[in-house]
């Protein structure tokens, strides 16, 4: 009981110390662990795994990319692999935008690109785009937890040619000044 009570002060203290480090210079480098979606066209269900970098070219605005890759299975239809690959936009509302604990922060994430499920002898490949909200819980400096609610619109050539298809993501971020990154590339140089 007594290292339960030292574990949920540690934690607390670092919580209420936590700043967002979403200036203009830092870097996002973090993903999405786990992220469960569905198609409301194929009735599928999708886990994914994505992997995210982007650049805060002013203060709470970051531009970059990402990765997703994932399994899809639906209702009479066999397991297919699909992916995502395109650039994303996340904006961080501050505190006096939207009211929330000192330790978190709101933010909002769109992206399009190149999106495709292919598998079982059929392949649908096209643009995707996705717009959501999401909020970000900073347990220290610079490491965030975060969840995101999207929703996804895919269109393309294959079985269906328009597709609505939500998800809902728990993953990770790190925030990182660029000095810092200049340093462990410098370091993995030596």
């Amino acid at each position: 009981m007594k290292k339960l009570l030292i574990f949920a002060v540690v934690l607390t203290t670092m919580a209420l110390g936590a700043q967002a480090q979403t200036q203009k210079g830092y870097y996002l480098i973090g993903g999405s662990l786990a992220t469960i979606g569905g198609n409301t066209n194929e009735r599928s269900f999708s886990m994914n795994i994505t992997p995210k970098a982007a650049w805060f070219i002013q203060d709470n605005l970051a531009l970059g990319g990402e990765v997703s890759l994932g399994l899809k299975a639906g209702r009479a239809q066999s397991p297919s692999f699909n992916y995502f690959v395109g650039p994303l936009a996340r904006y961080y509302f501050g505190h006096d935008e939207v009211n929330t604990p000192k330790q978190t922060r709101a933010f909002a994430e769109a992206n399009a690109g190149v999106s495709g499920a292919n598998g079982g002898g059929k392949s649908t490949n096209g643009f995707g785009a996705g717009i959501g909200p999401g909020v970000a819980f900073f347990v220290n400096q610079n490491i965030a937890l975060e969840a995101l609610a999207k929703a996804n619109i895919i269109t393309g050539a294959g079985n269906n040619g328009v597709a609505f298809a939500p998800e809902l993501s728990l993953g990770f971020q790190i925030f990182l000044p660029s000095s810092k990154l200049k340093a462990i590339r410098d370091d993995m140089k030596k």
